[in-house]
């Protein structure tokens, strides 16, 4: 039986960086079209203690989610044979928006565009795209494990790459959360018993498929079409904290491993008090008392949630030594979860190889 390995990361860190203080001028509304009453320094400084978001990356007007997909992934295949790869799988929502027009492009798709500007001419590197929220380059690593393992390919790339700040109302409070990013992996098979060992995932689309959507500006003055990511964050907050540690237990029970056997957990950043609400609950039901303080990588002060582009952009930090004191060593145990738009949850563990 093959296992899956990652082998290789790489990732684009946009180089423009948006603080809180930039927001100050905005003029924010609410979802009924009413301007809120609250100071704008009250309202950036309750965003930053709700999320501990201090600034994000936004990318250049010239660079679009095509291209920052391709940069990562030059970084990740930087002197090796990309011609060999069997399939490009690139996980985003919103297609190439760019800054002069935010309609979505998504013909052809991203990860077509990605083997074009890779200069691939190999007919059988089969390219498409995942569109699956926040959870998308989990899920992409996810499904280059069931190739892998049906023995129908040995080398898969999975991109996540996303440029939300075009799609973020200026004048909706949630979307100083929103950022920019791109995170490339290159996973590959292997007869060792490292790798991927388990994964689970879940949709709820019943009563939830809706708690994240697009929508228009909630200025009244802006209404024309246009549609911007909307989110009923406390409803998402409470689903995530009450969903996520469950689906991330199955799939430790179902690698035969408990929590005490992890090292590292990469939680979707998408607000820190929300992933330490969720690591809390995780231990619970371990009925662990004390949570290690390394276990849980964060991102999310620096960098904003860059949706699929925050769990592989980590681990490109962490693999190259550039996320503070985290570092992975063979045989760790780590484990991967995110959750977003569908709704969307996955979970996924994973040894880390000699």
């Amino acid at each position: 039986m093959f296992n899956s390995i990652i082998t290789r990361t790489g990732s684009y860190i946009p180089s423009v960086t948006v603080d809180n203080e930039q927001f100050l001028a905005n003029e924010f509304f609410a979802a009924d079209g009413t301007k809120l009453t609250k100071s704008n320094v009250d309202i950036v400084n309750k965003l930053q203690e709700i999320t501990c978001i201090r600034e994000r990356r936004y990318v250049e007007d010239d660079l679009n989610t095509s291209d920052i997909a391709s940069m990562a992934a030059e970084q990740a295949l930087d002197g090796t044979d990309r011609e060999s790869l069997d399939f490009i799988i690139v996980a985003q929502n919103l297609g190439d928006v760019r800054a002069d027009n935010i309609k979505t492009d998504m013909v052809p798709t991203i990860a077509a565009r990605v083997k074009h500007q890779l200069k691939i001419k190999n007919p059988y590197t089969v390219a498409y795209d995942i569109p699956f929220g926040c959870p998308g380059w989990l899920h992409g690593a996810i499904t280059a494990d069931y190739y892998i393992r049906s023995g129908d390919a040995k080398k898969v790339m999975v991109i996540g790459a996303e440029i939300l700040s075009r799609v973020s109302d200026p004048h909706d409070v949630d979307g100083m959360i929103y950022a920019d990013g791109a995170g490339a992996t290159v996973i590959e098979s292997t007869e060792s018993d490292a790798g991927i060992l388990s994964h689970v995932t879940r949709s709820d689309t019943f009563n939830d498929a809706f708690l994240l959507d697009l929508g228009e500006s909630y200025n009244p003055d802006r209404k024309g079409g246009e549609l911007y990511i909307k989110m009923r964050g406390h409803d998402i907050y409470k689903y995530a904290v009450r969903k996520v540690p469950d689906v991330v237990k199955q799939s430790l029970d179902k690698a035969g491993l408990t929590l005490s056997d992890v090292k590292k957990v990469l939680i979707h950043q998408a607000n820190q008090k929300m992933d330490e609400a969720i690591l809390a609950r995780l231990f619970k039901l371990y009925d662990i008392k004390e949570i290690p303080d390394d276990i849980m990588p964060m991102t999310i002060s620096w960098l904003g949630n860059s949706s699929v582009a925050t769990l592989p952009t980590m681990l490109d930090l962490m693999q190259r030594g550039n996320l503070d004191h985290h570092r992975l060593h063979p045989g760790d145990i780590v484990v991967f979860a995110s959750v977003g738009a569908g709704m969307n949850i996955n979970s996924m563990v994973y040894r880390v190889p000699n």
